[in-house]
């Protein structure tokens, strides 16, 4: 190799080497500082590295070799600076420089490539309140079911994920919409109006009118009234002020009880018993024009002609209301429900207002509503609040009775039949007040703007609904099979201590009350049926009425089924 060419050569190795040291030097009097205890200066380090640069220099012109192919000669000296990469990242350096890999990763890695590329489209959710309507006839009550049971929730959720509103991601478990109901109805009773809070998509693409597109994958009996966006936090059941309920039933029912059955006879020996012996009082009787020259052995059909054409009388009708302001206030339900201890203070509710509305006749047979607007209700507690309100009228039963029920001492009070049951709506006027100073600076259009959860902007449409799917049912049911009419018939038969309360004293006796853990002579057994909404089949219905076995006793409930089943 010529001088020239080595000169060229020893300039282009130097230079950058000198360039890389000038970049990664320590400050002159550092070095020489740290260099001076080893015994040489920062200088003479840099005279070695530039000796070390020739004699590579002069064993690749020996050898043949270039610098890029030589293994071996003096090992250049690392910078003290340079930091050493794991052994793992250079791995994969090396292994993306050299850019192998086999077919089937190659293959798998396109396959997940399409999979990912026709996985649906993510769009964004919104915290929504729905309001619906429902005929609960057919379904096993309102709150879906893990089992899959027939559910008014179980049919909403499956149809909002048909219309897009629920992502296919989150069909599997409506936990993951955090869904909620504002009021839990039981099987077979219906909703004139209730509300469903969760996390939907309100801009489906395709879907100009997302109500109409939901409805049309709904079932006839059961609506979308329509739906605002609400707060982040908003849980329909948590949220709820109060409710609504209103119960119907033929006036029929406060006729007092056959003489001659089971229960007028028990009523009127406890009356005789219970009567000081040295008091000239009577005690008056159960009587009621009603029965004068009726056989006690007449048929349950012309007892039945009989009773739908009859009327309350005024005096009757307020003797109801009275007795129904007994119920207003705070007080202690633990009689009007099951499976609760009279220390649980969750028995505690607040009644806001019961109003008793005028008779009206319908296909010949006279209706009386009870509309309970009450902060929360237990379970069963409005079919056992209308019980006590019924019984205790038409047996006479002095209003006092009511305050004797919220006592400690346990009795039993049998359910009103189903049928009669409306949840008419869940009211949310705290919320409502708050958003309306929330959005009093935004429009409507605004993404900020919360709207009031409002019923009454959908009532032409709801009471149609009413009409046609709720009350037209109850009024046929009863026509065709006489619901009413065996519930009470059912009662009258029982001569047991059970109902002894219902006496003209207005207390409770000690014969009445159910002590724990001891068994009663004769307790009083419900049946199944009157728990049921819909009866297809009239000839099934009657048949079912006549041979039905009583039920037994309901079963221990646990703290937390019943505090789910609460609306």
């Amino acid at each position: 190799m010529s001088s020239e060419m080595a000169s060229k050569r020893i300039a282009e190795e130097v230079l950058p080497v000198n360039r890389e040291n000038k970049r990664a030097r320590i400050p002159a009097q550092d070095a020489d500082a740290d260099a001076g205890h080893a015994g040489i200066s920062a200088s003479n380090l840099r005279d070695d590295a530039t000796v070390d640069v020739l004699e590579k220099l002069e064993g690749y012109a020996e050898d043949g070799e270039t610098p890029a192919s030589s293994s071996t000669g003096t090992k250049k000296k690392k910078n003290p600076r340079t930091r050493k990469q794991p052994e793992s990242n250079q791995k994969k350096v090396g292994r993306r420089r050299r850019g192998t890999r086999n077919q089937e990763d190659a293959d798998r890695e396109a396959a997940g490539e399409e999979r990912e590329t026709s996985k649906a489209p993510r769009y964004p959710k919104r915290q929504c309140a729905l309001l619906v309507g429902f005929c609960g006839s057919g379904y096993s009550g309102m709150q879906i079911q893990p089992d899959h049971t027939k559910t008014i929730e179980g049919v909403l959720f499956k149809a909002l994920v048909k219309a897009g509103a629920v992502s296919q991601d989150n069909a599997d478990d409506p936990v993951k919409v955090n869904l909620a109901r504002a009021a839990r109805t039981d099987a077979g009773v219906h909703a004139a109006g209730n509300v469903v809070s969760l996390k939907m998509i309100m801009d489906v693409p395709g879907v100009n009118n997302l109500t109409e597109r939901i409805n049309e994958e709904l079932p006839p009996e059961i609506r979308l009234w329509g739906y605002v966006r609400t707060q982040n936090s908003f849980n329909a059941r948590l949220v709820c002020d109060s409710r609504k309920y209103t119960y119907f039933f033929p006036s029929y029912l406060l006729i007092p009880p056959k003489p001659g059955s089971g229960l007028y006879r028990a009523l009127q020996q406890h009356a005789t018993q219970s009567q000081d012996p040295d008091s000239s009082e009577t005690k008056p009787t159960l009587s009621e024009a009603f029965w004068t020259g009726i056989d006690s052995l007449s048929a349950r059909e012309e007892d039945l002609l009989r009773k739908r054409e009859w009327r309350v009388r005024p005096d009757q009708l307020e003797k109801l209301r009275n007795t129904a302001l007994k119920f207003e206030g705070t007080h202690n339900f633990h009689n009007f429900t099951v499976g609760r201890e009279f220390s649980d203070r969750s028995n505690h509710r607040f009644m806001k207002k019961i109003e008793i509305g005028d008779p009206v006749v319908y296909g010949g047979t006279e209706w009386i509503s009870v509309l309970f607007h009450g902060q929360s209700f237990m379970l069963h507690q409005v079919r056992k609040m209308m019980s006590a309100l019924v019984l205790s009228c038409r047996c006479d039963t002095p209003e006092q009775i009511i305050d004797e029920l919220y006592g400690p001492r346990d009795v039993f009070i049998p359910k009103m039949p189903a049928l009669g049951l409306l949840l008419e709506e869940p009211l949310f006027h705290s919320y409502n007040g708050r958003m309306a100073t929330v959005s009093e600076k935004f429009q409507s259009t605004d993404n900020d703007y919360r709207p009031p959860i409002d019923f009454d902007i959908y009532r032409k449409e709801i009471n149609a609904f009413k009409e046609v799917f709720i009350y037209k049912n109850m009024r046929e049911v009863e026509n065709r099979d006489g619901i009413f009419d065996a519930w009470i018939r059912a009662l009258d038969a029982y001569a047991g201590n059970d109902l002894l309360y219902l006496g003209n004293a207005g207390t409770i006796p000690t014969l009445s009350i159910i002590k724990k853990g001891e068994r009663r002579d004769n307790p009083f057994k419900e049946k199944k049926i009157f728990d049921a909404t819909s009866f297809p089949v009239s000839d099934n219905a009657k048949k079912t009425l006549a041979e039905e076995e009583e039920s037994e006793e309901e079963a221990p409930v646990s703290k937390k089924h019943l505090a789910e089943m609460e609306g």
